[in-house]
Protein backbone atom coordinates (compact mmCIF):
# COMPACT_ATOMS: atom_id res chain seq x y z
CA UNK A 1 0.00 0.00 0.00
CA UNK A 2 1.89 3.15 -0.79
CA UNK A 3 2.53 5.94 1.75
CA UNK A 4 -0.60 8.64 1.74
CA UNK A 5 2.61 11.15 0.43
CA UNK A 6 3.70 9.43 -2.08
CA UNK A 7 0.11 8.96 -3.77
CA UNK A 8 0.32 8.53 -7.60
CA UNK A 9 -3.29 8.84 -9.63
CA UNK A 10 -3.40 5.51 -11.63
CA UNK A 11 -5.11 7.58 -14.28
CA UNK A 12 -1.70 9.45 -15.27
CA UNK A 13 -0.37 9.52 -18.76
CA UNK A 14 -2.00 8.53 -21.91
CA UNK A 15 -4.88 5.99 -21.69
CA UNK A 16 -7.70 4.31 -23.40
CA UNK A 17 -6.59 4.79 -27.01
CA UNK A 18 -7.82 2.24 -29.57
CA UNK A 19 -6.22 1.11 -32.70
CA UNK A 20 -5.80 3.72 -35.44
CA UNK A 21 -8.07 2.89 -38.56
CA UNK A 22 -9.22 5.42 -41.25
CA UNK A 23 -12.98 5.03 -42.10
CA UNK A 24 -14.84 7.18 -44.31
CA UNK A 25 -17.01 10.44 -42.64
CA UNK A 26 -20.46 10.16 -44.36
CA UNK A 27 -21.96 13.96 -44.88
CA UNK A 28 -25.51 12.94 -42.39
CA UNK A 29 -22.93 12.01 -39.66
CA UNK A 30 -23.13 13.85 -36.58
CA UNK A 31 -23.53 13.02 -32.83
CA UNK A 32 -27.02 13.63 -32.43
CA UNK A 33 -27.52 10.95 -35.49
CA UNK A 34 -25.32 8.29 -33.62
CA UNK A 35 -26.18 8.28 -30.12
CA UNK A 36 -23.52 5.78 -28.29
CA UNK A 37 -23.50 3.89 -25.25
CA UNK A 38 -20.35 1.89 -23.60
CA UNK A 39 -20.05 -1.69 -24.00
CA UNK A 40 -17.17 -4.07 -23.75
CA UNK A 41 -15.12 -4.69 -27.50
CA UNK A 42 -14.52 -7.70 -26.51
CA UNK A 43 -11.88 -8.26 -28.92
CA UNK A 44 -9.30 -10.91 -28.38
CA UNK A 45 -6.62 -9.51 -29.54
CA UNK A 46 -6.90 -6.24 -27.88
CA UNK A 47 -6.55 -6.17 -23.80
CA UNK A 48 -9.13 -4.90 -22.35
CA UNK A 49 -11.05 -5.06 -18.70
CA UNK A 50 -14.33 -3.73 -16.81
CA UNK A 51 -15.18 -4.48 -13.21
CA UNK A 52 -17.74 -3.76 -11.04
CA UNK A 53 -19.13 -4.35 -7.53
CA UNK A 54 -21.58 -6.72 -6.14
CA UNK A 55 -23.18 -3.21 -3.65
CA UNK A 56 -23.03 0.77 -4.23
CA UNK A 57 -21.70 0.58 -0.63
CA UNK A 58 -20.27 -0.86 2.31
CA UNK A 59 -20.22 -0.87 6.14
CA UNK A 60 -16.12 -1.28 6.98
CA UNK A 61 -15.49 -5.07 8.04
CA UNK A 62 -17.28 -6.30 4.84
CA UNK A 63 -16.70 -7.88 1.93
CA UNK A 64 -16.67 -6.27 -1.35
CA UNK A 65 -16.68 -8.68 -4.09
CA UNK A 66 -15.70 -7.32 -7.19
CA UNK A 67 -16.74 -8.88 -10.82
CA UNK A 68 -14.81 -8.71 -14.19
CA UNK A 69 -14.50 -9.20 -17.45
CA UNK A 70 -11.29 -8.81 -19.36
CA UNK A 71 -9.68 -10.11 -22.66
CA UNK A 72 -6.05 -9.40 -21.03
CA UNK A 73 -3.89 -12.12 -19.91
CA UNK A 74 -3.41 -10.23 -16.60
CA UNK A 75 -4.69 -7.05 -15.61
CA UNK A 76 -4.32 -4.46 -12.20
CA UNK A 77 -6.94 -3.33 -9.42
CA UNK A 78 -6.22 -0.45 -7.24
CA UNK A 79 -8.63 1.43 -5.26
CA UNK A 80 -8.22 4.60 -3.43
CA UNK A 81 -10.48 7.01 -1.10
CA UNK A 82 -10.88 9.78 -3.56
CA UNK A 83 -10.71 13.30 -2.43
CA UNK A 84 -8.18 16.32 -1.17
CA UNK A 85 -5.80 14.32 -0.34
CA UNK A 86 -6.25 10.86 -1.92
CA UNK A 87 -4.96 7.75 -0.36
CA UNK A 88 -4.80 3.90 -2.10
CA UNK A 89 -6.00 1.51 0.43
CA UNK A 90 -5.99 -1.50 -1.89
CA UNK A 91 -3.80 -3.04 -5.09
CA UNK A 92 -3.32 -6.23 -6.10
CA UNK A 93 -0.82 -6.23 -8.99
CA UNK A 94 -1.69 -9.43 -11.12
CA UNK A 95 -5.25 -10.76 -11.56
CA UNK A 96 -5.81 -13.61 -14.49
CA UNK A 97 -8.04 -12.35 -17.09
CA UNK A 98 -11.18 -14.49 -17.70
CA UNK A 99 -13.28 -12.94 -20.37
CA UNK A 100 -17.47 -13.50 -20.01
CA UNK A 101 -19.83 -11.79 -22.91
CA UNK A 102 -22.12 -9.24 -21.79
CA UNK A 103 -25.51 -9.81 -21.68
CA UNK A 104 -27.35 -8.19 -24.47
CA UNK A 105 -29.78 -6.88 -21.82
CA UNK A 106 -27.08 -5.78 -19.20
CA UNK A 107 -28.60 -1.95 -18.71
CA UNK A 108 -31.55 -3.63 -17.82
CA UNK A 109 -30.92 -7.04 -15.84
CA UNK A 110 -26.90 -6.81 -14.86
CA UNK A 111 -23.58 -8.19 -16.51
CA UNK A 112 -23.57 -11.27 -14.66
CA UNK A 113 -19.59 -11.62 -14.90
CA UNK A 114 -17.86 -14.06 -12.78
CA UNK A 115 -15.91 -13.35 -9.65
CA UNK A 116 -12.53 -11.81 -9.73
CA UNK A 117 -11.58 -10.44 -6.75
CA UNK A 118 -13.06 -10.35 -2.71
CA UNK A 119 -11.87 -8.17 -0.46
CA UNK A 120 -12.84 -7.21 3.06
CA UNK A 121 -12.74 -4.16 3.99
CA UNK A 122 -10.36 -2.84 7.30
CA UNK A 123 -12.81 -2.35 10.12
CA UNK A 124 -11.42 1.41 10.99
CA UNK A 125 -11.89 2.08 7.48
CA UNK A 126 -13.13 5.84 7.11
CA UNK A 127 -16.53 7.06 5.11
CA UNK A 128 -15.89 8.07 1.43
CA UNK A 129 -15.82 7.79 -1.93
CA UNK A 130 -13.39 5.05 -2.73
CA UNK A 131 -12.45 4.96 -6.99
CA UNK A 132 -11.95 1.47 -8.19
CA UNK A 133 -9.17 1.44 -11.26
CA UNK A 134 -8.87 -1.55 -13.45
CA UNK A 135 -6.04 -1.14 -15.98
CA UNK A 136 -4.55 -3.63 -18.45
CA UNK A 137 -0.92 -2.92 -20.43
CA UNK A 138 -1.46 -2.92 -24.17
CA UNK A 139 0.82 -3.82 -27.33
CA UNK A 140 0.96 -0.16 -28.35
CA UNK A 141 2.61 1.09 -25.37
CA UNK A 142 -0.87 2.42 -23.56
CA UNK A 143 -2.72 1.23 -21.20
CA UNK A 144 -6.98 0.72 -20.93
CA UNK A 145 -8.60 1.90 -18.18
CA UNK A 146 -12.24 1.78 -16.40
CA UNK A 147 -13.31 3.15 -13.58
CA UNK A 148 -15.94 1.92 -10.83
CA UNK A 149 -16.67 2.88 -7.46
CA UNK A 150 -17.98 1.81 -4.12
CA UNK A 151 -18.62 4.12 -0.87
CA UNK A 152 -17.87 3.34 2.59
CA UNK A 153 -20.63 4.43 4.85
CA UNK A 154 -20.11 5.79 8.61
CA UNK A 155 -20.82 3.80 11.48
CA UNK A 156 -20.79 4.49 15.55
CA UNK A 157 -17.03 2.99 15.93
CA UNK A 158 -16.16 5.34 12.13
CA UNK A 159 -18.05 8.49 11.94
CA UNK A 160 -15.93 11.59 12.84
CA UNK A 161 -18.17 14.48 10.89
CA UNK A 162 -20.57 16.29 11.47
CA UNK A 163 -22.04 16.47 7.70
CA UNK A 164 -23.73 14.03 5.97
CA UNK A 165 -23.32 13.84 2.35
CA UNK A 166 -25.63 12.03 0.33
CA UNK A 167 -24.81 11.20 -3.23
CA UNK A 168 -27.47 11.13 -5.63
CA UNK A 169 -26.75 8.05 -6.72
CA UNK A 170 -30.04 7.57 -8.25
CA UNK A 171 -29.51 10.57 -11.05
CA UNK A 172 -26.34 9.02 -11.86
CA UNK A 173 -27.99 5.35 -12.50
CA UNK A 174 -30.71 7.29 -14.85
CA UNK A 175 -27.45 8.68 -17.12
CA UNK A 176 -25.28 5.37 -16.63
CA UNK A 177 -25.69 3.95 -20.68
CA UNK A 178 -23.35 1.26 -19.67
CA UNK A 179 -24.41 -1.75 -21.65
CA UNK A 180 -26.74 -0.67 -23.77
CA UNK A 181 -29.34 2.67 -22.52
CA UNK A 182 -30.57 3.90 -19.75
CA UNK A 183 -33.32 6.18 -18.79
CA UNK A 184 -32.75 9.14 -21.85
CA UNK A 185 -32.34 6.24 -24.58
CA UNK A 186 -31.22 3.47 -25.65
CA UNK A 187 -31.52 -0.04 -27.54
CA UNK A 188 -35.00 -0.61 -26.23
CA UNK A 189 -38.49 -1.87 -27.95
CA UNK A 190 -38.83 -3.18 -31.43
CA UNK A 191 -36.75 -0.26 -33.18
CA UNK A 192 -33.61 -1.15 -30.64
CA UNK A 193 -34.10 2.76 -30.21
CA UNK A 194 -35.58 3.45 -26.81
CA UNK A 195 -34.88 3.98 -23.84
CA UNK A 196 -34.80 1.70 -20.71
CA UNK A 197 -37.34 2.51 -17.47
CA UNK A 198 -35.78 -0.80 -15.46
CA UNK A 199 -31.74 -0.09 -15.07
CA UNK A 200 -29.33 -2.58 -13.57
CA UNK A 201 -26.81 -1.51 -11.02
CA UNK A 202 -24.95 -4.67 -11.30
CA UNK A 203 -22.85 -3.06 -14.40
CA UNK A 204 -20.17 -0.75 -14.70
CA UNK A 205 -20.49 3.10 -14.90
CA UNK A 206 -19.98 4.90 -18.13
CA UNK A 207 -16.72 6.62 -18.77
CA UNK A 208 -16.98 10.17 -17.22
CA UNK A 209 -19.45 8.89 -14.73
CA UNK A 210 -16.38 8.58 -11.94
CA UNK A 211 -13.46 10.11 -13.22
CA UNK A 212 -12.59 12.76 -15.73
CA UNK A 213 -9.65 14.69 -17.30
CA UNK A 214 -9.05 18.15 -16.12
CA UNK A 215 -10.80 20.46 -19.06
CA UNK A 216 -13.76 18.12 -19.71
CA UNK A 217 -16.18 20.65 -20.80
CA UNK A 218 -19.33 21.53 -18.98
CA UNK A 219 -22.92 21.97 -19.61
CA UNK A 220 -22.83 26.19 -19.65
CA UNK A 221 -22.62 28.59 -22.74
CA UNK A 222 -18.48 29.07 -22.08
CA UNK A 223 -18.25 31.84 -24.01
CA UNK A 224 -21.76 32.87 -24.81
CA UNK A 225 -22.27 32.92 -28.68
CA UNK A 226 -22.00 35.94 -30.33
CA UNK A 227 -24.73 37.31 -32.71
CA UNK A 228 -26.13 34.97 -35.41
CA UNK A 229 -24.34 32.20 -34.06
CA UNK A 230 -25.21 28.22 -34.37
CA UNK A 231 -25.94 26.83 -31.23
CA UNK A 232 -23.42 24.47 -29.46
CA UNK A 233 -23.01 22.00 -27.25
CA UNK A 234 -19.32 21.02 -26.29
CA UNK A 235 -20.15 18.56 -24.13
CA UNK A 236 -21.43 16.46 -26.55
CA UNK A 237 -19.12 17.18 -29.40
CA UNK A 238 -15.65 16.52 -26.57
CA UNK A 239 -17.52 12.92 -25.53
CA UNK A 240 -18.37 12.03 -28.87
CA UNK A 241 -14.44 13.06 -30.24
CA UNK A 242 -12.84 11.57 -26.93
CA UNK A 243 -14.40 8.40 -26.38
CA UNK A 244 -16.61 9.60 -23.18
CA UNK A 245 -20.23 8.45 -22.24
CA UNK A 246 -22.50 11.08 -23.99
CA UNK A 247 -23.93 12.38 -20.49
CA UNK A 248 -20.83 12.17 -19.16
CA UNK A 249 -21.81 16.12 -18.44
CA UNK A 250 -24.76 15.51 -17.25
CA UNK A 251 -24.76 13.72 -13.73
CA UNK A 252 -21.63 11.95 -11.86
CA UNK A 253 -19.39 12.46 -8.60
CA UNK A 254 -16.60 13.47 -11.44
CA UNK A 255 -18.61 16.49 -12.53
CA UNK A 256 -19.88 17.66 -9.60
CA UNK A 257 -19.55 16.25 -6.17
CA UNK A 258 -16.04 15.98 -5.96
CA UNK A 259 -15.36 19.42 -6.50
CA UNK A 260 -17.01 20.09 -3.26
CA UNK A 261 -15.31 17.71 -1.56
CA UNK A 262 -12.12 18.92 -2.47
CA UNK A 263 -13.20 22.22 -2.03
CA UNK A 264 -14.70 21.69 1.94
CA UNK A 265 -12.03 19.10 2.87
CA UNK A 266 -9.62 21.78 2.29
CA UNK A 267 -11.19 24.62 4.32
CA UNK A 268 -11.77 21.96 7.23
CA UNK A 269 -14.76 20.28 6.81
CA UNK A 270 -14.84 16.66 7.70
CA UNK A 271 -17.48 14.76 5.44
CA UNK A 272 -19.52 11.32 5.89
CA UNK A 273 -20.92 10.07 2.93
CA UNK A 274 -23.88 7.40 2.22
CA UNK A 275 -25.55 7.24 -0.90
CA UNK A 276 -29.26 7.37 -1.71
CA UNK A 277 -30.08 3.81 -1.60
CA UNK A 278 -28.54 3.59 1.69
CA UNK A 279 -31.26 6.75 2.20
CA UNK A 280 -33.37 4.66 0.75
CA UNK A 281 -33.16 1.42 2.86
CA UNK A 282 -31.31 3.07 5.88
CA UNK A 283 -32.81 6.51 6.88
CA UNK A 284 -31.70 5.86 10.68
CA UNK A 285 -28.08 6.61 9.21
CA UNK A 286 -29.10 10.69 8.87
CA UNK A 287 -30.04 10.78 12.66
CA UNK A 288 -26.22 10.95 13.88
CA UNK A 289 -25.82 14.18 12.33
CA UNK A 290 -26.76 18.26 12.27
CA UNK A 291 -26.44 18.81 9.05
CA UNK A 292 -26.89 16.73 5.37
CA UNK A 293 -26.07 17.96 2.44
CA UNK A 294 -26.90 16.88 -1.36
CA UNK A 295 -24.83 18.69 -3.92
CA UNK A 296 -24.76 19.18 -8.19
CA UNK A 297 -27.34 17.48 -10.31
CA UNK A 298 -30.15 16.07 -7.90
CA UNK A 299 -32.92 14.48 -10.45
CA UNK A 300 -34.16 11.39 -8.90
CA UNK A 301 -35.78 10.22 -5.59
CA UNK A 302 -37.58 7.38 -4.28
CA UNK A 303 -41.00 8.30 -1.94
CA UNK A 304 -39.05 6.45 0.85
CA UNK A 305 -35.82 8.64 0.00
CA UNK A 306 -38.10 11.97 0.78
CA UNK A 307 -40.17 10.97 3.54
CA UNK A 308 -36.70 10.34 5.69
CA UNK A 309 -35.74 13.48 4.45
CA UNK A 310 -38.60 15.34 5.68
CA UNK A 311 -38.99 13.79 9.36
CA UNK A 312 -35.07 14.30 9.25
CA UNK A 313 -35.85 18.27 9.19
CA UNK A 314 -39.35 17.89 10.81
CA UNK A 315 -37.27 16.40 14.21
CA UNK A 316 -34.56 19.41 13.82
CA UNK A 317 -32.19 18.87 11.38
CA UNK A 318 -30.70 21.07 8.33
CA UNK A 319 -30.87 20.15 5.18
CA UNK A 320 -28.12 21.77 2.86
CA UNK A 321 -28.75 21.26 -0.98
CA UNK A 322 -26.45 22.82 -2.70
CA UNK A 323 -27.66 21.42 -6.61
CA UNK A 324 -30.87 21.34 -8.23
CA UNK A 325 -33.52 20.05 -10.97
CA UNK A 326 -35.88 17.80 -8.53
CA UNK A 327 -38.02 16.49 -10.49
CA UNK A 328 -38.66 12.53 -10.98
CA UNK A 329 -40.02 9.86 -8.47
CA UNK A 330 -38.24 6.46 -8.98
CA UNK A 331 -38.77 3.10 -7.25
CA UNK A 332 -35.94 0.81 -6.31
CA UNK A 333 -36.15 -2.99 -6.21
CA UNK A 334 -34.34 -5.93 -5.75
CA UNK A 335 -32.75 -4.38 -2.58
CA UNK A 336 -31.44 -1.61 -4.43
CA UNK A 337 -29.89 -3.54 -7.30
CA UNK A 338 -32.70 -2.32 -9.96
CA UNK A 339 -33.78 1.15 -10.53
CA UNK A 340 -37.94 1.86 -12.33
CA UNK A 341 -38.20 5.44 -14.16
CA UNK A 342 -41.16 5.56 -16.43
CA UNK A 343 -40.78 9.00 -16.39
CA UNK A 344 -43.26 10.80 -19.22
CA UNK A 345 -44.96 7.44 -20.57
CA UNK A 346 -45.61 6.63 -16.98
CA UNK A 347 -49.30 6.90 -16.94
CA UNK A 348 -49.40 4.17 -19.95
CA UNK A 349 -46.14 1.97 -18.89
CA UNK A 350 -45.95 2.08 -15.41
CA UNK A 351 -47.47 -1.20 -13.82
CA UNK A 352 -48.81 1.03 -10.13
CA UNK A 353 -51.12 2.78 -12.72
CA UNK A 354 -54.31 3.20 -11.13
CA UNK A 355 -53.87 1.03 -8.48
CA UNK A 356 -53.52 1.19 -4.72
CA UNK A 357 -50.04 2.17 -5.23
CA UNK A 358 -50.63 5.09 -8.03
CA UNK A 359 -48.86 7.53 -5.69
CA UNK A 360 -45.64 5.68 -6.28
CA UNK A 361 -46.00 6.27 -10.36
CA UNK A 362 -42.65 7.19 -11.53
CA UNK A 363 -43.28 10.49 -12.79
CA UNK A 364 -42.91 13.88 -11.69
CA UNK A 365 -43.65 14.86 -8.64
CA UNK A 366 -45.97 17.68 -9.83
CA UNK A 367 -47.61 15.23 -11.81
CA UNK A 368 -51.44 15.19 -10.91
CA UNK A 369 -51.51 11.18 -10.46
CA UNK A 370 -48.35 12.54 -8.04
CA UNK A 371 -48.90 15.42 -6.16
CA UNK A 372 -46.40 15.77 -3.98
CA UNK A 373 -44.71 19.06 -4.93
CA UNK A 374 -40.64 19.03 -4.40
CA UNK A 375 -40.66 22.15 -2.97
CA UNK A 376 -42.68 19.93 0.30
CA UNK A 377 -38.88 18.94 0.73
CA UNK A 378 -36.77 20.61 -0.64
CA UNK A 379 -38.16 24.66 -0.88
CA UNK A 380 -38.11 24.54 -4.86
CA UNK A 381 -39.09 22.06 -7.76
CA UNK A 382 -37.99 21.00 -11.38
CA UNK A 383 -40.98 22.20 -12.91
CA UNK A 384 -41.08 25.68 -12.54
CA UNK A 385 -37.33 25.98 -13.30
CA UNK A 386 -35.00 23.71 -15.83
CA UNK A 387 -32.75 25.40 -18.15
CA UNK A 388 -30.06 27.75 -18.58
CA UNK A 389 -27.03 29.32 -19.87
CA UNK A 390 -26.70 26.74 -22.45
CA UNK A 391 -27.68 25.47 -26.02
CA UNK A 392 -30.81 27.07 -26.96
CA UNK A 393 -31.70 27.85 -23.03
CA UNK A 394 -30.82 31.61 -23.14
CA UNK A 395 -27.10 31.01 -24.01
CA UNK A 396 -26.38 34.71 -22.97
CA UNK A 397 -28.25 34.86 -20.17
CA UNK A 398 -27.36 35.50 -16.89
CA UNK A 399 -24.81 33.15 -14.98
CA UNK A 400 -25.08 34.02 -11.71
CA UNK A 401 -28.19 34.84 -9.26
CA UNK A 402 -29.23 38.52 -8.56
CA UNK A 403 -29.78 38.92 -4.62
CA UNK A 404 -33.04 39.97 -3.69
CA UNK A 405 -32.91 39.34 0.67
CA UNK A 406 -29.02 40.90 1.42
CA UNK A 407 -30.18 41.21 5.13
CA UNK A 408 -30.94 37.30 5.72
CA UNK A 409 -27.96 35.63 7.42
CA UNK A 410 -26.59 33.45 4.47
CA UNK A 411 -25.04 36.44 3.30
CA UNK A 412 -23.48 37.63 6.29
CA UNK A 413 -19.92 39.22 5.81
CA UNK A 414 -20.67 39.35 1.76
CA UNK A 415 -20.93 43.11 1.49
CA UNK A 416 -23.71 41.98 -1.05
CA UNK A 417 -26.41 44.57 -2.19
CA UNK A 418 -29.87 44.16 -3.23
CA UNK A 419 -29.38 43.40 -7.19
CA UNK A 420 -25.96 42.20 -6.90
CA UNK A 421 -24.97 39.84 -9.26
CA UNK A 422 -22.70 36.79 -7.50
CA UNK A 423 -21.05 33.63 -8.91
CA UNK A 424 -21.30 35.45 -12.78
CA UNK A 425 -17.76 35.47 -13.71
CA UNK A 426 -17.57 31.51 -12.13
CA UNK A 427 -20.48 30.78 -14.31
CA UNK A 428 -22.73 29.08 -11.22
CA UNK A 429 -26.23 29.28 -12.80
CA UNK A 430 -26.35 27.02 -15.59
CA UNK A 431 -27.38 23.68 -16.54
CA UNK A 432 -30.50 22.45 -14.91
CA UNK A 433 -31.79 24.49 -11.67
CA UNK A 434 -35.15 24.54 -9.79
CA UNK A 435 -37.55 27.58 -8.79
CA UNK A 436 -40.97 28.42 -7.97
CA UNK A 437 -43.99 29.99 -9.02
CA UNK A 438 -43.54 33.54 -7.69
CA UNK A 439 -44.77 37.35 -7.30
CA UNK A 440 -43.34 40.57 -6.81
CA UNK A 441 -44.57 42.67 -4.77
CA UNK A 442 -42.48 46.18 -3.47
CA UNK A 443 -39.41 44.99 -5.77
CA UNK A 444 -39.10 41.38 -3.36
CA UNK A 445 -40.11 38.01 -5.09
CA UNK A 446 -42.65 35.74 -3.11
CA UNK A 447 -43.96 32.33 -3.63
CA UNK A 448 -47.15 32.04 -4.98
CA UNK A 449 -49.04 29.58 -2.75
CA UNK A 450 -49.74 26.09 -4.24
CA UNK A 451 -51.12 22.90 -2.39
CA UNK A 452 -48.60 20.88 -0.35
CA UNK A 453 -46.20 23.96 -0.60
CA UNK A 454 -44.48 25.02 3.16
CA UNK A 455 -45.65 28.51 3.76
CA UNK A 456 -42.24 29.12 5.27
CA UNK A 457 -39.82 29.60 2.11
CA UNK A 458 -38.37 32.54 1.63
CA UNK A 459 -36.96 33.58 -1.83
CA UNK A 460 -33.26 34.67 -1.15
CA UNK A 461 -31.36 35.17 -4.44
CA UNK A 462 -33.02 34.18 -8.35
CA UNK A 463 -32.57 34.20 -12.13
CA UNK A 464 -34.67 33.41 -15.18
CA UNK A 465 -34.42 29.87 -16.46
CA UNK A 466 -36.76 28.32 -19.22
CA UNK A 467 -38.25 24.93 -20.23
CA UNK A 468 -38.35 24.68 -23.88
CA UNK A 469 -35.08 25.43 -25.78
CA UNK A 470 -35.72 28.73 -28.32
CA UNK A 471 -34.92 28.25 -31.93
CA UNK A 472 -34.34 31.00 -33.87
CA UNK A 473 -33.35 30.01 -37.61
CA UNK A 474 -30.33 30.49 -38.98
CA UNK A 475 -27.83 28.73 -41.65
CA UNK A 476 -27.40 25.47 -40.45
CA UNK A 477 -28.83 25.43 -37.25
CA UNK A 478 -29.26 22.40 -35.05
CA UNK A 479 -31.16 22.03 -31.67
CA UNK A 480 -30.70 19.41 -29.03
CA UNK A 481 -33.53 18.89 -26.48
CA UNK A 482 -35.75 21.54 -27.77
CA UNK A 483 -39.05 21.68 -26.98
CA UNK A 484 -39.37 17.61 -25.89
CA UNK A 485 -39.08 18.15 -22.16
CA UNK A 486 -41.74 20.93 -22.23
CA UNK A 487 -44.41 19.23 -23.80
CA UNK A 488 -43.91 16.06 -21.44
CA UNK A 489 -43.67 17.83 -18.44
CA UNK A 490 -46.83 19.86 -18.77
CA UNK A 491 -48.41 16.48 -20.42
CA UNK A 492 -47.75 14.74 -16.71
CA UNK A 493 -48.52 17.93 -14.76
CA UNK A 494 -51.76 18.97 -16.36
CA UNK A 495 -53.27 15.44 -18.22
CA UNK A 496 -52.80 17.05 -21.56
CA UNK A 497 -50.67 19.01 -23.81
CA UNK A 498 -52.57 22.51 -24.70
CA UNK A 499 -51.53 25.56 -25.50
CA UNK A 500 -52.33 27.54 -21.98
CA UNK A 501 -50.41 24.64 -20.41
CA UNK A 502 -47.17 25.25 -22.67
CA UNK A 503 -47.39 28.52 -21.78
CA UNK A 504 -47.60 28.16 -18.10
CA UNK A 505 -44.51 26.48 -17.89
CA UNK A 506 -42.50 27.57 -20.32
CA UNK A 507 -40.87 30.14 -18.49
CA UNK A 508 -39.03 29.24 -15.33
CA UNK A 509 -36.38 29.92 -12.67
CA UNK A 510 -33.67 28.93 -10.34
CA UNK A 511 -33.76 30.36 -6.87
CA UNK A 512 -31.72 30.48 -3.61
CA UNK A 513 -34.68 29.83 -1.04
CA UNK A 514 -34.77 28.84 2.69
CA UNK A 515 -37.46 27.71 4.57
CA UNK A 516 -37.83 25.90 8.24
CA UNK A 517 -39.86 22.73 8.51
CA UNK A 518 -41.00 21.88 12.05
CA UNK A 519 -37.60 22.12 14.59
CA UNK A 520 -35.43 22.09 11.53
CA UNK A 521 -34.82 24.22 8.29
CA UNK A 522 -33.93 23.96 4.34
CA UNK A 523 -31.35 26.16 2.49
CA UNK A 524 -31.26 25.21 -1.04
CA UNK A 525 -28.99 26.51 -3.83
CA UNK A 526 -31.03 25.32 -6.91
CA UNK A 527 -28.42 25.56 -9.58
CA UNK A 528 -26.31 22.42 -10.29
CA UNK A 529 -23.35 24.39 -11.16
CA UNK A 530 -22.99 26.07 -7.49
CA UNK A 531 -19.60 23.87 -7.21
CA UNK A 532 -18.14 26.08 -9.94
CA UNK A 533 -18.18 28.94 -7.76
CA UNK A 534 -16.39 27.38 -5.28
CA UNK A 535 -13.61 25.33 -7.32
CA UNK A 536 -12.98 28.90 -9.50
CA UNK A 537 -12.94 30.90 -6.50
CA UNK A 538 -15.40 33.17 -6.22
CA UNK A 539 -15.86 35.04 -2.90
CA UNK A 540 -19.44 35.58 -2.08
CA UNK A 541 -20.19 31.60 -3.17
CA UNK A 542 -17.31 30.42 -0.90
CA UNK A 543 -18.73 32.79 2.24
CA UNK A 544 -22.44 31.86 1.30
CA UNK A 545 -21.27 28.11 1.82
CA UNK A 546 -19.43 28.52 4.52
CA UNK A 547 -22.33 30.64 6.89
CA UNK A 548 -24.94 27.16 5.82
CA UNK A 549 -22.75 24.75 6.50
CA UNK A 550 -21.26 26.68 10.01
CA UNK A 551 -24.93 27.51 11.37
CA UNK A 552 -26.28 24.04 10.50
CA UNK A 553 -23.41 21.82 12.09
CA UNK A 554 -23.52 24.55 14.70
CA UNK A 555 -24.99 23.05 18.27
Amino acid sequence: MANESEFQSPELGMVNLGQRRTRPMFADEHWQSQPWYEAPREDPNVPEVYTYTNSISYDPGEEVVFHSTSTAATWRLQIYRDGYRPKTVHEVESIEGVFTPTPRDAYRNGCKWPVSHRWTLPADLGSGFYRVVSSCERGNGTRFVQHHFFVVRPTEKTRKAKILMVLPTGTWTAYNDFGGANHYFGVEGEDRCQPSPVLSLERPWTRGIVWLPAGAPRICADPGPEMGDAPRYPMKEWAFANGFGQYYAAAGWAQFDRHFVLWAEKEGYELDMITQTDLHYRPELLDAYPCVTIIGHDEYWTWEMREAIERYVEKGGRLARFGANFLWQIRLEDDGRRQVCHKFKAIHKDPVAGTDKGHLLTSAWEDHNVRWPGASTVGVNGAHGMYASWGGFAPNGQKGLTVYRPTHWAFAGTGLHYADIFGDKQRIFAYEVDGLDYTFRHGLPYPVPAEGQPETIEILAMAPAVLAEDEPQGEGFRYYVRGSDHEGLVECVTGEVTPEGLARYKYGSGMMVHMTRGAGEVLTAATCEWVMGLKRGDPFTQRITRNVLDRFTAG
